[in-house]
Protein backbone atom coordinates (compact mmCIF):
# COMPACT_ATOMS: atom_id res chain seq x y z
CA UNK A 1 0.00 0.00 0.00
CA UNK A 2 1.22 3.41 0.12
CA UNK A 3 1.98 6.76 1.21
CA UNK A 4 -0.12 8.87 -1.29
CA UNK A 5 1.66 11.71 -3.29
CA UNK A 6 4.67 11.73 -0.29
CA UNK A 7 2.21 13.69 1.86
CA UNK A 8 0.76 11.53 4.45
CA UNK A 9 2.90 11.99 6.88
CA UNK A 10 0.15 11.62 9.47
CA UNK A 11 -1.13 8.45 8.31
CA UNK A 12 1.77 6.44 9.26
CA UNK A 13 1.31 8.14 12.80
CA UNK A 14 -2.53 6.86 13.27
CA UNK A 15 -1.41 3.26 14.15
CA UNK A 16 -0.29 4.64 16.97
CA UNK A 17 -3.10 6.17 18.10
CA UNK A 18 -5.11 2.45 18.77
CA UNK A 19 -2.40 0.49 21.00
CA UNK A 20 -4.38 -1.45 22.79
CA UNK A 21 -3.27 -2.99 26.03
CA UNK A 22 -3.37 -7.00 25.26
CA UNK A 23 -6.51 -8.86 27.48
CA UNK A 24 -6.25 -11.97 28.40
CA UNK A 25 -7.99 -14.73 26.06
CA UNK A 26 -11.58 -16.05 27.34
CA UNK A 27 -11.57 -19.53 28.42
CA UNK A 28 -12.54 -22.19 26.02
CA UNK A 29 -14.66 -24.85 28.19
CA UNK A 30 -14.68 -28.76 28.20
CA UNK A 31 -17.43 -28.88 25.61
CA UNK A 32 -15.11 -26.31 23.31
CA UNK A 33 -11.87 -28.52 24.32
CA UNK A 34 -13.62 -31.46 22.61
CA UNK A 35 -15.37 -30.09 19.80
CA UNK A 36 -11.73 -28.09 18.49
CA UNK A 37 -10.58 -32.03 18.58
CA UNK A 38 -13.74 -33.19 16.81
CA UNK A 39 -13.14 -30.73 14.05
CA UNK A 40 -9.31 -31.30 14.22
CA UNK A 41 -9.66 -34.91 13.67
CA UNK A 42 -12.07 -34.76 10.57
CA UNK A 43 -9.93 -32.11 8.64
CA UNK A 44 -7.03 -34.36 9.26
CA UNK A 45 -9.26 -37.20 7.77
CA UNK A 46 -10.49 -35.61 5.15
CA UNK A 47 -10.56 -37.01 1.70
CA UNK A 48 -11.74 -35.91 -1.83
CA UNK A 49 -15.21 -35.92 -1.61
CA UNK A 50 -15.61 -35.04 1.99
CA UNK A 51 -18.04 -32.69 3.40
CA UNK A 52 -17.57 -31.91 6.90
CA UNK A 53 -20.87 -30.29 8.75
CA UNK A 54 -20.50 -27.73 11.25
CA UNK A 55 -24.02 -27.60 13.10
CA UNK A 56 -25.35 -24.46 14.60
CA UNK A 57 -23.94 -22.75 17.58
CA UNK A 58 -21.11 -20.67 18.99
CA UNK A 59 -17.81 -22.83 18.98
CA UNK A 60 -14.06 -21.59 20.83
CA UNK A 61 -10.66 -22.41 19.96
CA UNK A 62 -7.44 -22.27 21.96
CA UNK A 63 -5.19 -23.34 18.29
CA UNK A 64 -5.67 -22.52 14.32
CA UNK A 65 -7.16 -25.18 12.13
CA UNK A 66 -5.77 -27.09 9.30
CA UNK A 67 -7.12 -28.81 6.29
CA UNK A 68 -4.07 -30.24 3.77
CA UNK A 69 -6.67 -32.02 1.70
CA UNK A 70 -8.74 -31.65 -1.76
CA UNK A 71 -12.02 -31.66 -2.86
CA UNK A 72 -13.15 -30.52 0.31
CA UNK A 73 -16.25 -28.62 1.78
CA UNK A 74 -16.81 -27.37 5.02
CA UNK A 75 -20.04 -26.24 5.86
CA UNK A 76 -21.83 -24.90 8.10
CA UNK A 77 -25.75 -23.60 9.69
CA UNK A 78 -25.68 -20.47 8.51
CA UNK A 79 -23.22 -17.13 8.60
CA UNK A 80 -24.91 -16.01 11.56
CA UNK A 81 -25.63 -19.52 13.02
CA UNK A 82 -22.48 -20.99 12.80
CA UNK A 83 -19.70 -18.99 14.53
CA UNK A 84 -16.12 -20.22 14.89
CA UNK A 85 -14.60 -18.11 17.90
CA UNK A 86 -10.91 -17.77 17.87
CA UNK A 87 -10.78 -15.28 20.93
CA UNK A 88 -8.99 -18.04 23.12
CA UNK A 89 -6.59 -18.99 20.94
CA UNK A 90 -2.89 -19.12 21.90
CA UNK A 91 -1.46 -21.05 19.05
CA UNK A 92 -1.41 -21.12 15.56
CA UNK A 93 -1.39 -17.68 13.29
CA UNK A 94 -4.40 -17.87 11.18
CA UNK A 95 -8.25 -19.11 11.95
CA UNK A 96 -8.26 -21.84 8.94
CA UNK A 97 -5.51 -22.13 6.66
CA UNK A 98 -6.32 -24.27 4.01
CA UNK A 99 -4.11 -25.86 1.36
CA UNK A 100 -6.23 -27.60 -1.37
CA UNK A 101 -8.03 -28.00 -4.41
CA UNK A 102 -11.64 -27.98 -4.94
CA UNK A 103 -12.47 -26.41 -1.75
CA UNK A 104 -15.91 -25.09 -0.50
CA UNK A 105 -16.22 -23.25 2.65
CA UNK A 106 -19.64 -21.73 3.34
CA UNK A 107 -22.57 -20.48 6.03
CA UNK A 108 -20.15 -19.34 9.06
CA UNK A 109 -18.28 -17.19 10.82
CA UNK A 110 -14.64 -17.08 11.58
CA UNK A 111 -13.95 -14.27 14.25
CA UNK A 112 -11.51 -12.99 16.27
CA UNK A 113 -8.38 -15.10 15.44
CA UNK A 114 -5.03 -14.13 16.00
CA UNK A 115 -4.00 -13.62 12.79
CA UNK A 116 -5.63 -13.72 9.32
CA UNK A 117 -9.14 -15.33 9.34
CA UNK A 118 -9.44 -17.50 6.34
CA UNK A 119 -6.47 -17.98 4.36
CA UNK A 120 -6.47 -20.73 1.29
CA UNK A 121 -3.19 -20.79 -0.05
CA UNK A 122 -1.87 -22.68 -3.86
CA UNK A 123 -5.45 -23.69 -4.60
CA UNK A 124 -7.52 -24.09 -7.49
CA UNK A 125 -11.34 -23.78 -7.94
CA UNK A 126 -12.04 -22.33 -4.60
CA UNK A 127 -15.14 -21.17 -3.35
CA UNK A 128 -16.11 -19.20 -0.12
CA UNK A 129 -19.83 -18.13 0.28
CA UNK A 130 -21.76 -16.44 2.77
CA UNK A 131 -18.74 -16.19 5.11
CA UNK A 132 -18.29 -13.46 7.66
CA UNK A 133 -14.80 -13.30 9.15
CA UNK A 134 -15.04 -10.60 11.90
CA UNK A 135 -13.15 -9.32 14.70
CA UNK A 136 -15.39 -8.06 17.70
CA UNK A 137 -13.74 -5.63 19.38
CA UNK A 138 -13.86 -3.00 16.78
CA UNK A 139 -11.28 -1.72 14.35
CA UNK A 140 -7.59 -2.00 16.57
CA UNK A 141 -4.04 -2.72 15.25
CA UNK A 142 -4.18 -6.07 17.36
CA UNK A 143 -6.42 -7.26 15.01
CA UNK A 144 -5.51 -10.08 12.22
CA UNK A 145 -4.17 -8.68 9.39
CA UNK A 146 -6.48 -10.11 6.53
CA UNK A 147 -9.88 -11.59 6.73
CA UNK A 148 -10.73 -13.74 3.68
CA UNK A 149 -7.34 -14.34 2.07
CA UNK A 150 -6.84 -16.38 -0.76
CA UNK A 151 -3.19 -16.26 -1.88
CA UNK A 152 -1.28 -18.12 -4.98
CA UNK A 153 -5.14 -19.25 -5.98
CA UNK A 154 -6.76 -20.06 -9.31
CA UNK A 155 -10.53 -19.56 -10.23
CA UNK A 156 -11.46 -18.33 -6.95
CA UNK A 157 -15.30 -17.32 -6.35
CA UNK A 158 -16.13 -14.74 -3.50
CA UNK A 159 -19.89 -14.31 -3.10
CA UNK A 160 -22.24 -13.29 -0.21
CA UNK A 161 -19.56 -12.39 2.51
CA UNK A 162 -18.49 -9.81 4.49
CA UNK A 163 -15.05 -8.65 6.61
CA UNK A 164 -15.01 -6.51 9.15
CA UNK A 165 -11.95 -4.77 11.19
CA UNK A 166 -8.82 -6.13 9.63
CA UNK A 167 -5.94 -4.60 10.14
CA UNK A 168 -4.98 -4.17 6.63
CA UNK A 169 -7.29 -5.91 4.30
CA UNK A 170 -10.53 -7.21 4.57
CA UNK A 171 -11.00 -9.74 1.33
CA UNK A 172 -7.54 -9.70 -0.13
CA UNK A 173 -6.71 -11.83 -3.57
CA UNK A 174 -3.26 -11.56 -4.08
CA UNK A 175 -0.85 -13.14 -6.67
CA UNK A 176 -4.07 -14.99 -8.14
CA UNK A 177 -5.58 -15.84 -11.40
CA UNK A 178 -8.85 -15.42 -12.56
CA UNK A 179 -10.87 -14.34 -9.39
CA UNK A 180 -14.96 -13.33 -8.96
CA UNK A 181 -15.53 -11.03 -5.71
CA UNK A 182 -19.52 -10.24 -5.42
CA UNK A 183 -22.11 -9.75 -3.69
CA UNK A 184 -19.90 -9.09 -0.15
CA UNK A 185 -19.79 -6.35 2.06
CA UNK A 186 -16.66 -5.02 3.26
CA UNK A 187 -16.67 -2.21 6.59
CA UNK A 188 -14.10 -1.11 9.23
CA UNK A 189 -11.18 -2.76 7.95
CA UNK A 190 -7.91 -0.73 7.09
CA UNK A 191 -8.61 -2.00 3.20
CA UNK A 192 -12.14 -3.02 2.70
CA UNK A 193 -11.59 -5.22 -0.58
CA UNK A 194 -8.03 -5.50 -2.57
CA UNK A 195 -7.07 -7.00 -5.41
CA UNK A 196 -3.08 -7.38 -5.85
CA UNK A 197 -0.96 -8.88 -8.25
CA UNK A 198 -3.52 -10.63 -9.69
CA UNK A 199 -4.69 -11.48 -13.14
CA UNK A 200 -8.20 -11.48 -14.37
CA UNK A 201 -10.11 -10.23 -11.78
CA UNK A 202 -14.30 -9.23 -11.62
CA UNK A 203 -15.29 -6.86 -8.63
CA UNK A 204 -18.91 -5.98 -8.48
CA UNK A 205 -22.29 -5.73 -6.81
CA UNK A 206 -20.03 -5.17 -3.40
CA UNK A 207 -20.50 -2.46 -0.67
CA UNK A 208 -17.39 -1.12 0.74
CA UNK A 209 -18.22 1.30 3.38
CA UNK A 210 -16.31 2.65 6.68
CA UNK A 211 -13.19 1.59 5.27
CA UNK A 212 -9.95 3.53 5.38
CA UNK A 213 -9.92 2.75 1.80
CA UNK A 214 -12.43 1.02 0.08
CA UNK A 215 -11.27 -0.98 -3.13
CA UNK A 216 -7.85 -1.28 -4.20
CA UNK A 217 -6.40 -2.73 -7.34
CA UNK A 218 -2.43 -2.48 -6.92
CA UNK A 219 0.48 -4.02 -7.92
CA UNK A 220 3.37 -4.01 -5.37
CA UNK A 221 6.59 -5.43 -6.16
CA UNK A 222 9.27 -8.37 -5.92
CA UNK A 223 5.96 -10.61 -6.10
CA UNK A 224 5.71 -13.94 -8.57
CA UNK A 225 3.53 -11.99 -11.04
CA UNK A 226 2.61 -8.50 -11.95
CA UNK A 227 -1.37 -7.97 -11.99
CA UNK A 228 -3.45 -6.59 -14.64
CA UNK A 229 -7.01 -6.63 -16.29
CA UNK A 230 -9.88 -6.31 -13.43
CA UNK A 231 -13.02 -4.82 -13.59
CA UNK A 232 -14.59 -3.07 -10.72
CA UNK A 233 -18.28 -2.46 -11.36
CA UNK A 234 -22.06 -2.19 -9.90
CA UNK A 235 -19.94 -1.23 -6.36
CA UNK A 236 -21.09 1.45 -3.96
CA UNK A 237 -18.16 2.46 -2.27
CA UNK A 238 -18.94 4.73 0.11
CA UNK A 239 -17.78 7.03 3.29
CA UNK A 240 -14.00 5.22 3.66
CA UNK A 241 -13.01 7.68 5.95
CA UNK A 242 -11.70 4.89 8.62
CA UNK A 243 -8.58 6.45 10.64
CA UNK A 244 -5.79 3.80 9.62
CA UNK A 245 -4.96 1.70 12.32
CA UNK A 246 -2.40 -0.63 10.72
CA UNK A 247 0.32 -1.64 12.53
CA UNK A 248 3.27 0.75 12.35
CA UNK A 249 5.45 0.53 9.48
CA UNK A 250 3.34 -2.13 7.64
CA UNK A 251 2.67 -1.14 4.02
CA UNK A 252 -0.90 -0.24 4.37
CA UNK A 253 -0.33 1.91 7.53
CA UNK A 254 -0.29 4.77 4.72
CA UNK A 255 -3.28 4.46 2.81
CA UNK A 256 -4.81 7.88 3.45
CA UNK A 257 -8.23 7.68 4.90
CA UNK A 258 -10.58 8.98 2.51
CA UNK A 259 -10.01 6.80 -0.26
CA UNK A 260 -12.39 5.29 -2.55
CA UNK A 261 -11.26 3.44 -5.62
CA UNK A 262 -7.51 3.35 -5.37
CA UNK A 263 -5.66 2.01 -8.45
CA UNK A 264 -1.62 2.19 -7.76
CA UNK A 265 0.80 0.79 -10.29
CA UNK A 266 -1.68 -1.53 -11.63
CA UNK A 267 -2.90 -1.88 -15.75
CA UNK A 268 -5.91 -2.33 -17.89
CA UNK A 269 -7.90 -2.00 -15.05
CA UNK A 270 -11.67 -0.34 -15.44
CA UNK A 271 -14.00 1.61 -13.32
CA UNK A 272 -17.13 1.48 -14.31
CA UNK A 273 -21.26 2.03 -12.95
CA UNK A 274 -20.46 2.24 -9.81
CA UNK A 275 -21.98 4.69 -6.98
CA UNK A 276 -18.54 5.96 -5.28
CA UNK A 277 -19.69 8.89 -2.90
CA UNK A 278 -17.91 11.14 -0.34
CA UNK A 279 -14.29 9.32 0.35
CA UNK A 280 -13.00 12.10 1.83
CA UNK A 281 -9.76 12.45 0.49
CA UNK A 282 -10.80 11.73 -2.99
CA UNK A 283 -13.51 9.02 -4.61
CA UNK A 284 -10.46 7.42 -7.17
CA UNK A 285 -7.00 7.67 -6.95
CA UNK A 286 -4.82 6.50 -9.54
CA UNK A 287 -1.12 6.51 -8.71
CA UNK A 288 2.27 5.01 -8.93
CA UNK A 289 4.82 3.31 -6.44
CA UNK A 290 7.01 6.42 -6.84
CA UNK A 291 4.05 8.11 -4.78
CA UNK A 292 4.07 5.24 -1.66
CA UNK A 293 7.04 6.18 0.15
CA UNK A 294 7.16 2.27 1.03
CA UNK A 295 10.47 0.55 -0.02
CA UNK A 296 11.14 -3.04 0.46
CA UNK A 297 14.56 -3.49 2.28
CA UNK A 298 15.71 -5.79 -1.06
CA UNK A 299 14.94 -3.18 -3.18
CA UNK A 300 13.13 -3.27 -6.40
CA UNK A 301 13.07 -5.75 -9.36
CA UNK A 302 14.64 -4.21 -12.15
CA UNK A 303 11.35 -5.99 -14.25
CA UNK A 304 8.81 -4.30 -12.12
CA UNK A 305 6.89 -1.58 -13.60
CA UNK A 306 5.67 1.16 -11.17
CA UNK A 307 3.15 3.18 -13.89
CA UNK A 308 -0.43 2.63 -13.84
CA UNK A 309 -1.45 2.26 -17.62
CA UNK A 310 -4.93 1.53 -19.11
CA UNK A 311 -7.05 2.61 -16.80
CA UNK A 312 -10.39 3.43 -17.74
CA UNK A 313 -13.31 5.27 -15.58
CA UNK A 314 -16.47 5.47 -17.00
CA UNK A 315 -20.31 5.47 -16.52
CA UNK A 316 -19.79 6.07 -12.39
CA UNK A 317 -21.69 8.10 -10.35
CA UNK A 318 -19.90 10.20 -8.09
CA UNK A 319 -21.34 12.13 -4.92
CA UNK A 320 -19.41 14.41 -2.37
CA UNK A 321 -15.67 13.61 -1.26
CA UNK A 322 -12.47 14.99 -1.54
CA UNK A 323 -13.53 17.82 0.94
CA UNK A 324 -11.12 16.62 3.76
CA UNK A 325 -8.21 14.86 2.33
CA UNK A 326 -5.74 12.78 4.62
CA UNK A 327 -1.85 14.04 4.87
CA UNK A 328 -0.92 18.50 5.27
CA UNK A 329 0.13 18.15 1.68
CA UNK A 330 -3.22 17.19 0.11
CA UNK A 331 -4.85 19.48 2.28
CA UNK A 332 -2.63 22.43 1.37
CA UNK A 333 -3.01 21.50 -2.41
CA UNK A 334 -6.95 21.34 -1.44
CA UNK A 335 -7.52 25.01 -0.37
CA UNK A 336 -4.54 26.46 -2.90
CA UNK A 337 -6.44 24.86 -5.83
CA UNK A 338 -9.88 24.98 -4.11
CA UNK A 339 -9.92 27.31 -0.93
CA UNK A 340 -11.12 26.34 2.22
CA UNK A 341 -14.61 25.52 1.43
CA UNK A 342 -13.59 23.49 -1.99
CA UNK A 343 -12.94 19.97 -2.48
CA UNK A 344 -10.52 17.94 -4.53
CA UNK A 345 -11.74 16.69 -7.76
CA UNK A 346 -13.23 13.01 -8.00
CA UNK A 347 -10.19 11.83 -9.62
CA UNK A 348 -6.88 12.39 -8.64
CA UNK A 349 -4.02 11.56 -10.27
CA UNK A 350 -0.59 12.00 -9.05
CA UNK A 351 1.31 12.26 -12.32
CA UNK A 352 3.81 10.10 -12.21
CA UNK A 353 4.05 8.52 -16.06
CA UNK A 354 6.12 6.17 -18.21
CA UNK A 355 8.02 8.81 -20.09
CA UNK A 356 10.24 5.81 -21.89
CA UNK A 357 7.11 4.92 -23.81
CA UNK A 358 5.49 7.93 -24.42
CA UNK A 359 6.18 9.68 -27.37
CA UNK A 360 6.68 13.94 -27.62
CA UNK A 361 4.89 13.45 -24.00
CA UNK A 362 2.14 11.77 -25.01
CA UNK A 363 1.53 7.99 -23.87
CA UNK A 364 0.38 5.04 -26.43
CA UNK A 365 -3.41 5.45 -27.18
CA UNK A 366 -3.98 2.04 -26.05
CA UNK A 367 -1.82 2.40 -22.29
CA UNK A 368 -3.76 6.26 -21.30
CA UNK A 369 -5.39 6.50 -18.52
CA UNK A 370 -9.05 7.60 -19.68
CA UNK A 371 -11.80 9.31 -17.37
CA UNK A 372 -15.35 9.89 -19.35
CA UNK A 373 -18.08 11.62 -18.73
CA UNK A 374 -16.83 14.91 -18.03
CA UNK A 375 -15.53 13.85 -14.49
CA UNK A 376 -12.70 16.27 -14.02
CA UNK A 377 -9.16 14.84 -13.43
CA UNK A 378 -6.00 16.63 -10.79
CA UNK A 379 -2.88 15.78 -11.91
CA UNK A 380 -0.91 16.52 -8.61
CA UNK A 381 2.16 17.21 -10.48
CA UNK A 382 4.24 14.09 -7.81
CA UNK A 383 7.45 14.17 -10.35
CA UNK A 384 8.01 17.73 -9.51
CA UNK A 385 7.33 17.28 -5.44
CA UNK A 386 3.58 18.63 -6.24
CA UNK A 387 4.80 22.24 -7.30
CA UNK A 388 2.23 22.63 -10.63
CA UNK A 389 -0.33 20.92 -10.06
CA UNK A 390 -2.89 20.94 -12.56
CA UNK A 391 -6.59 20.28 -13.14
CA UNK A 392 -6.56 19.57 -16.74
CA UNK A 393 -9.04 16.99 -17.85
CA UNK A 394 -8.47 16.83 -21.46
CA UNK A 395 -5.63 14.54 -22.17
CA UNK A 396 -8.00 12.02 -20.10
CA UNK A 397 -10.78 12.33 -22.26
CA UNK A 398 -10.10 8.92 -24.38
CA UNK A 399 -11.44 5.43 -24.64
CA UNK A 400 -9.90 2.11 -24.18
CA UNK A 401 -11.11 -1.40 -25.28
CA UNK A 402 -12.97 -2.56 -22.89
CA UNK A 403 -12.06 -6.00 -21.02
CA UNK A 404 -13.96 -9.04 -21.06
CA UNK A 405 -16.25 -11.12 -18.40
CA UNK A 406 -13.97 -13.08 -16.15
CA UNK A 407 -15.05 -17.05 -16.61
CA UNK A 408 -14.66 -19.57 -14.11
CA UNK A 409 -16.09 -22.87 -13.68
CA UNK A 410 -18.15 -21.85 -10.14
CA UNK A 411 -19.87 -19.46 -12.95
CA UNK A 412 -20.30 -21.86 -15.66
CA UNK A 413 -21.65 -24.70 -12.97
CA UNK A 414 -25.00 -21.53 -11.79
CA UNK A 415 -25.54 -21.13 -15.48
Amino acid sequence: MYKAFGALALCGLLSACYKTTPSLPAPASAADIAFQKQLQEQLLDAKPGSVIEIPAGTYKFTSGLQLRADGVTIRGAGMDKTVLSFKPQVTGPEGLLVYGNNFTIEGLTIEDSKGDGLKINDGDHITIRSVKVQWTGGSKVTNGAYGIYPVKTKNVLIEHCVAIAASDAGIYVGQSQNVVVRNSRAEANVAGIEIENTINADVYDNVATRNTGGILVFNMPNLQQPGHSTRVFRNKVIENNLGNFAAKGTAVASVPAGSGVVINSNSKVEIFDNDISNNQTANVIISSYHSTGYFTEKGVAKDYDPYPKAIYVYGNRFKGGGDAPDGLDLKALKVAMYGLSGHLPDVLWDGYADNALAKNGVMPAEARICVQDGVEVLNADGPNKYKNPKADSAPHRCQLAKLPPVTIPQLSSQS
